[in-house]
């Protein structure tokens, strides 16, 4: 460590260069602008990072400086040692963000650097975000913005528009980029408390990379159940209880698929294990019936975290576009005829043996009820490694 560099006038440089941002940035951000306060915090947090990641300023640095700018700026807030250090955690989470990084080029950046401003010392493109050069202690430039390229996976708006107590949530728990794009969009889109937030992280609330295929997004009456539909069903079951060889080979695919159905319902406990959490079993071949014409879903559930039936059809073969055509005669009966005046729309998932997913979501994408095409494997289709480690249903049943 360079000892010259950790003495009181370093860090009196430190604090008059930081003061400085914070000061600027307060100007601007008292226009409301939100992207402007993230930018001072994303500066200040690259200046923490310089110089405490290389050992220029000793461990009781941020202390130093938190209690010199409390001193200097009176009624201070949020330059505490620990939010000096989720500035930090913000710039070093996001360092693709500064063009300035190694670990920013102009292929990969999220955002590049660009001069856009104008003869009023105005931004006036609303993407942009500014950023403080905190490397010169005195004169210290605000009005050097960062434009945003034409990047699909990033959320542009959402990232400017969440608080920084959010980014920090969202940046302690989750180190995965797609997650955390997520929590980023689906915090602004329902406007959800920063405690909130913390809590849906934490519990894992967000949808896995095997997302069911389905147009729960366009369908379902808010973006909240939606979420919350999407993280309720996978793309794939493993019904292991399912006892192919007693199926057999048969000239009927009806025939397979009431055999299914019936060994579905006599280990529904099973079933509702492997589908999912709190799921109640209405019944199997549930009787619809409009103007005379009569109809029977295979099995017929209610989701009380979604406060909505599930109908679920099962297919023995390959997934066919025909499937949602039946599927949303159920569902549109059960909307009319059985949900309750406080249930939410009724959902409908086909279970079929196969399914290529992009044609799935492409043919699914025009209908107006909320549907989802999973598939199923049984214990035989197993690798033999992954089946011989599984525990033998009988033995298992003896230790409970």
């Amino acid at each position: 460590m360079n000892r010259k560099m950790n003495t009181p006038e370093n860090y009196n440089k430190a604090v008059e260069t930081i003061k400085t941002a914070i000061l600027q940035g307060q100007y601007e951000a008292a226009k409301g602008v939100n992207r402007i306060q993230l930018a001072v915090y994303f500066a200040i947090g690259k200046y923490i990072s310089i110089h405490t990641r290389k050992g220029v300023w000793g461990t009781c640095a941020l202390e130093a400086i938190s209690k010199q700018l409390r001193k200097e700026l009176p009624g201070l807030r949020g330059y505490s040692v620990t939010s000096m250090k989720n500035m930090r955690k913000f710039y070093e989470a996001w360092i693709m963000l500064d063009p300035n990084s190694s670990d920013s080029t102009d292929d990969n950046s999220a955002i590049a650097i660009a001069e856009s401003q104008n003869s009023n010392n105005q931004t006036n493109n609303k993407s942009a975000i500014a950023i403080v050069d905190l490397e010169t202690p005195t004169n210290i430039d605000i009005y050097h913005t960062l434009q945003i390229p034409d990047i699909k996976e990033f959320p542009v708006e959402d990232f400017f528009r969440l608080p920084f107590s959010h980014h920090v949530r969202i940046i302690e728990g989750s180190k995965d980029i797609n997650t955390r794009y997520y929590y980023i969009h689906c915090a602004v889109e329902e406007n959800i408390p920063s405690d909130k937030l913390a809590e849906y992280i934490k519990r894992n609330y967000h949808p896995p990379h095997n997302t069911i295929p389905s147009n729960f997004p366009h369908t379902l009456p808010n973006s909240t159940m939606a979420r919350k539909a999407v993280m309720m069903f996978k793309d794939e079951y493993l019904l292991d209880f399912i006892n192919v060889e007693q199926i057999g080979e048969r000239d009927s695919i009806d025939v397979d698929e009431r055999e299914v159905e019936q060994q579905i319902v006599n280990n529904v406990k099973n079933f509702i294990l492997t589908f999912g959490t709190d799921f109640a079993f209405i019944g199997n071949q549930y009787h619809l019936e409009v103007y005379g014409v009569e109809h029977f879903p295979d099995l017929l559930f209610f989701n009380r975290e979604l406060n909505a039936l599930v109908v679920v059809e099962l297919k023995t073969g390959e997934f066919k576009s025909s499937y949602l055509g039946q599927l949303m005669s159920y569902l549109s009966i059960l909307d009319a005829k059985v949900k309750k005046p406080h249930e939410n729309p009724s959902i409908g998932i086909v279970l079929c043996k196969s399914a290529k997913r992009d044609y799935v979501e492409f043919v699914i994408r025009d209908y107006n009820k909320p549907m989802g095409v999973a598939t199923y494997k049984t214990s035989s289709e197993m690798p033999d490694n992954l089946r011989k480690a599984m525990p033998d249903i009988e033995e298992l049943k003896k230790l409970l």
